[in-house]
């Protein structure tokens, strides 16, 4: 294997319908550089696809989508033009992709007088290496794949994944790993001639499929006097409807995948975080959710796994996963998250406010104990009375937050935190979790009490060990290092405490005026970390970039806080930044100011789409709207920014039935 970089994401375009993805060059190309290729189940089964007409490539004049899964790109063909300043012969490059599928119709136009005779040929390179391989930019040789041609189809394959190339009417030639496929042919004048090639694959070692089609979302429409919102929400549900999974042992339970192309699968955190956001659409996504994690939460304690009773997985792959050069091996099913357990509790809780059905509920509640159980038993590894993690395996991950980079943890001057580490939004997720699941209990006739005193020491344990003193206020420490002293770095973790409870009133504005901050808030969103810090960097995978959903959760926090004018700054930029991207919001996106940059800079290696980030706009816009739901009590609270009105949102589910919400100009609220 020969060593390159990474690859860059940022200029690529992709198409994808779980489990599969293709990304190739803004003009269709796919040449094996870096990410391009089409992808199924974390495997590139094509690394190449060239089109060539007249014996020539083609010239790119432009690229169109309607929506994750097609795409045309534009071309020119003037090499077997006449040589008038108009071009006449035209190539649209029609590609679409569904779930194992991969499709191509070629379409050329001959606006000449007369008739024109070429021929137009597709070559492709099958590949078959992993995806962590891909990333880490490093590329095996394909040797091993079966290569065999029949007719106007070719079979590549594998022991365990097969891939069927097929070309209605053309010349196939098929080589070691390659094949080609070509169409002679003459266009009359003034007509056009269309040929179509596909690939189909089965991957026999596959744990995830895409989900069936829903719509569930189909009725959603936002009328509003900002464009940017609706255009953002649009946007971001149809990425989330391509983001659709299930597991192959539970087909009926759909969840939202993190994100492509690395995070092509079910992750504990990321699918919860998601669902979580979209509960104001209802609670279907939530509800399932909940039942795939729960069938997979730990039942045994396994080290190598970091499997524990209770506890709730971070992902899931078809095998284990290495990351190259960095010393890390995750087993195929990997419980190594801290805050999963808690945030799944939090998720059956909101789901219940916003009215999954008591039925549906009840029967996760032996998983809830178990994940409560977890929180007290093993969360706290060391008795202090704080959630704390640390990798035991020596192969597993560093960090197991949400920031869960190596260097994502380090203390103001730049140095990295020992662990094992407790995280102050951990603490607040574990608070929030032991009262919402009190409460839960409680309506089902089993006692919480004493959840809710194991809450309140929690709190105390808090307020105790996590506020730094400071000139300009104090503020909670990011975590506790391996001797209990307090990460002093400020860091948007601080944002996730609001509105969990663990705060008080006096608490929160310290918060909220932290985040409010130049050295916090960019302009386009929150920073992960603080300029004045010595490891602070914009390009920072989590040292100072900005992530949509992190953004999303501070505001949801300052909104049920009452610092409403600190939410809409960051609503504003987050609204700023999705423009900058065309409304597909990025996994991550860069920390510069919009005092000095125009729009959003790129972080290049950021997932496109992200769960997260397309489900931060549902967060947005439930924040502005001052949604809060109770259906225990029937109640469904609107108290909207005044800087949302006017404004009509249909689609819109509470207990169960759908809802109209309009704001008009004065600020009034109807619902229909």
């Amino acid at each position: 294997m020969t060593q390159t970089l990474q690859p860059l994401l940022h200029d690529s375009a992709v198409l994808l319908a779980a489990p599969s993805q293709a990304w190739s060059a803004n003009n269709g190309d796919m040449f094996g550089r870096g990410i391009q290729g089409f992808y199924h189940s974390d495997v590139r089964v094509l690394s190449e696809i060239d089109l060539i007409v007249g014996g020539e490539p083609t010239e790119h004049i432009a690229t169109t989508s309607d929506g994750p899964r097609t795409s045309t790109f534009t071309s020119l063909a003037r090499h077997i033009d006449d040589h008038t300043a108009d071009p006449r012969v035209r190539i649209d490059r029609q590609r679409s992709i569904a779930p194992g599928s991969l499709t191509e119709t070629l379409i050329l136009a001959n606006a000449l007088s007369e008739p024109l005779t070429t021929t137009i040929s597709v070559s492709v390179r099958a590949d078959f290496n992993d995806m962590q391989t891909v990333k880490a930019g490093l590329r095996d040789n394909n040797e091993g794949i079966a290569t065999r041609a029949s007719g106007d189809s070719v079979n590549f394959a594998t022991p365990s994944l097969t891939a069927v190339l097929y070309a209605p009417g053309a010349t196939v030639v098929a080589t070691d790993s390659a094949a080609s496929v070509s169409w002679e042919m003459t266009v009359p004048a003034g007509e056009s001639h269309s040929v179509r090639w596909s690939v189909d694959v089965r991957d026999d070692a596959a744990v995830v499929h895409g989900a069936a089609k829903t719509t569930a979302w189909s009725g959603v429409e936002i009328d509003s006097g900002d464009s940017r919102l609706s255009s953002w929400v649009h946007a971001a549900l149809k990425d989330l409807e391509s983001l659709r999974m299930v597991t192959l042992d539970h087909p009926d339970e759909v969840f939202l995948a993190a994100g492509a192309p690395w995070f092509f699968t079910l992750f504990g955190r990321d699918s919860i975080w998601a669902a979580r956001m979209l509960l104001p659409f209802g609670t279907e996504t939530a509800a399932s959710t909940l039942r795939v994690l729960a069938a997979l939460q730990g039942t045994r304690e396994d080290n190598q796994t970091a499997e524990q009773p209770g506890k709730i997985m971070h992902e899931l792959r078809a095998k284990t996963l290495i990351i190259p050069g960095e010393n890390v091996s995750l087993p195929p099913l990997y419980y190594g998250t801290v805050d999963a357990t808690a945030l799944w509790v939090n998720l059956l809780h909101d789901a219940w406010k916003w009215g999954m059905p008591d039925a549906e509920v009840e029967q996760l509640l032996p998983h809830l104990e178990a994940a409560l159980g977890w929180l007290r038993d093993f969360g706290d590894s060391d008795g202090d009375g704080l959630i704390e993690y640390a990798d035991t395996t020596g192969h597993g991950l560093a960090n197991q937050g949400w920031k869960d980079s190596g260097d994502s943890i380090q203390w103001r001057d730049g140095s990295l935190a020992e662990g094992p580490i407790a995280l102050c939004e951990v603490q607040a997720y574990a608070y929030e979790a032991a009262m919402g699941g009190a409460a839960l209990l409680e309506h089902f006739g089993r006692p919480g009490e004493g959840w809710r005193s194991w809450a309140a020491d929690l709190k105390d344990r808090f307020n105790e060990s996590f506020w730094i003193g400071s000139p300009d206020g104090a503020y909670p420490a990011v975590a506790l290092d391996a001797n209990k002293q307090k990460v002093d770095t400020v860091t948007s973790n601080i944002g996730h405490l609001l509105g969990t409870g663990i705060l008080d009133a006096a608490q929160s504005k310290l918060v909220a005026q932290r985040l409010s901050s130049p050295e916090m808030n960019s302009g386009f969103g929150l920073r992960t970390m603080s300029t004045d810090s010595a490891g602070y960097w914009p390009l920072s995978y989590h040292g100072g970039s900005v992530w949509a959903h992190d953004t999303a959760i501070a505001i949801s926090g300052l909104i049920s806080e009452g610092f409403r004018e600190e939410a809409a700054a960051l609503i504003e930029g987050l609204l700023n930044a999705a423009e900058g991207f065309d409304y597909r919001m990025p996994e991550l996106h860069s920390g510069d100011s919009s005092a000095t940059a125009s729009s959003p800079i790129p972080y290049p290696a950021s997932c496109q789409p992200q769960a997260w980030s397309a489900a931060a706009s549902v967060g947005v816009l439930s924040a502005l709207l001052g949604l809060r739901a109770d259906a225990q009590a029937g109640n469904l609270q609107v108290e909207p920014l005044n800087t949302v009105a006017p404004i009509s949102v249909q689609g819109l589910s509470f207990a169960g039935q759908p809802l109209t919400v309009t704001v008009a100009a004065d600020g009034s609220v109807t619902r229909s």
